[in-house]
This record gives structure tokens, C-alpha cells and sequence, in this order.
């Protein structure tokens, strides 16, 4: 389905009803304990919800007011951790997408969460924008010890991020992992550039792909790899590099999919 992901954050939240399992936030269950359950929770779900024709502060005192105890010196530290120091009584219209990102980051931690839920964060933004949001949300999960749970198409962007990865498929979850295992799942691949590749075929036992006149791609753990290197030594070859292929989170979802697309 289309919007598996955005129907997913909705039923973490309680926004949409739970036919069959259970969702359990900090130990509470969400449909029998919700007040609970979502009480150290923030969120943006698609877009955030901005006043335009308010400024940045004005837009953050009125989601200070939903909760207790809000300081105006708890706002101006999320502030300054979103980054908009210089800019954040000026009107929410005169900012860049990037900003009104950030400042609905801010509205969704004045609360100090525990968990922080996003929604594409980095959808529509450019590559500063990005820059900024990706940082940002390191900073938020050391300076403020939060969780922080992503939902993206975006693999590149999932990968410079996460540490904890899930894969949807048609509604099920395929691969849970964490993103450092799910990627030496695979075999070690090495890329090994040379003089000359035309008789490699016959002076390794193992199996090889001859990728061109001087590089080849061998799959064999790093250990065989001082001995590979002395067998073409021997051989007269001369070796210019060797290079270990780093296995893609797009590459671990082609192959974990099918190749079909990402919910």
C-alpha cells in the first residue's frame, strides 16, 4: 500500500484504530493506557502544524500552553538547539522549508520526550536542509538521550542516520535489525585493481568476476586476502588496489524485497 508508513506512525499514536496486535510506548499499551503511553512521546507527522502569519516563538508558546510547567526558558533552549536563535521572532512565512522543519521539531520536544516520531523529515528539503535536519537530530539523541524513530524512503538518508533499522513489505515487517549486522550479512566483497586482468581466471582457485581490463570482484573473507595478494605477486601482477566493497542499505532492501519498492 502506498501510505504503509504514515498508516504505521498513526497506529503507534493511537491515531488510527488497531484491528489485530498491540503497541506498547515506555510500557504503557496505547489502547488501554493512552494518556500514559503517549504522555513522553513527541511527533510530526507529515508537515508540522504552523501558524504562518505567527512568529517562531509565538507558534511555540501556544504548544507550550497544552502542557504543564513549560518554562520560557525551557522554549529558548529547544530554540537554540533547533538553531533558530536569529530568527525566531520573525513571521513563520518568511522562513525556508529547512527552518519550518526545525521549528516543528521544536514544538513536537518542548515536552522533553523520551521518543521522537518523524515522518519523512528530510522530504522536500535541500541538500543544506538536510545537512541541518541530520545533524540536528544527532545532537537531539545525545544532548537530550531521546529515541529517535524515522520513517523514510529516502535509504541513503536512513543510513547516515540509524543505527536500528525495520523493512515493511506489503505490511510486514521483513528484516529488524540493527544496520551495522544487516550489512555484514553479506559475504565480504573485494574489487582488486590491476596491471592486467586477462589471466587472473587462471591464477586464482577462487571464483571471480572480471569487471574489466584492470579490475576484478573476488567474495572471500579478509583473511584469504594476503594470500590472494602473494599468489599474483608470484605471477608477475601488478597490484594497484584493493578496495572492500561497501554493501548499500539499497542493496540489503533490493535483495531482502525482491527488488520491489519500499512501503
Amino acid at each position: 500500500m502506498e501510505h504503509g508508513k504514515t498508516t504505521t506512525i498513526k497506529l503507534i499514536l493511537g491515531l488510527q484504530g488497531i484491528d489485530s496486535g498491540s503497541v506498547t510506548i515506555n510500557g504503557y499499551d496505547i489502547q488501554k493506557e493512552f494518556t500514559k503511553a503517549i504522555e513522553k512521546v513527541g511527533a510530526i507527522i507529515e508537515n508540522p502544524d504552523l501558524y504562518m502569519y505567527l512568529s517562531g516563538y509565538e507558534n511555540l508558546k501556544l504548544v507550550a500552553n497544552m502542557y504543564k510547567g513549560i518554562s520560557k526558558e525551557r522554549i529558548m533552549e529547544v530554540v537554540k538547539l533547533v538553531k533558530l536563535d536569529n530568527r525566531i521572532y520573525d513571521k513563520v512565512s518568511k522562513y525556508s522549508l529547512g527552518m519550518r522543519q526545525r521549528l516543528g521539531v521544536a514544538q513536537a520536544i518542548l515536552h522533553k520526550p523520551s521518543l521522537l516520531i518523524l515522518d519523512e523529515p528530510t522530504n522536500g528539503l535541500d541538500p543544506e536542509g538536510i545537512k541541518e535536519m541530520r545533524e540536528l537530530l544527532k545532537d537531539l539523541a545525545k544532548k537530550e538521550k531521546m529515541a529517535i524513530f524515522i520513517s523514510s524512503h529516502n535509504l541513503a538518508e536512513i543510513e547516515t542516520l540509524c543505527n536500528k533499522i525495520c523493512i515493511i513489505q506489503n505490511g510486514k515487517v521483513i528484516e529488524e535489525s540493527d544496520l551495522a549486522k544487516v550489512k555484514t550479512q553479506t559475504q565480504n566483497q573485494y574489487k582488486i585493481t590491476v596491471d592486467n586482468t586477462q589471466k587472473i581466471e587462471e591464477y586464482l582457485a577462487q571464483e571471480i568476476q572480471i569487471k574489466n581490463e584492470q579490475e576484478f570482484i573476488i567474495q572471500v573473507p579478509k583473511e584469504q586476502i594476503p594470500e590472494i595478494v602473494q599468489n599474483l605477486v608470484a605471477k608477475n601482477v601488478k597490484i594497484y588496489e584493493i578496495y572492500k566493497e561497501q554493501i548499500s542499505l539499497e542493496d540489503v532492501f533490493l535483495k531482502k524485497t525482491g527488488g520491489n519498492k519500499i512501503d
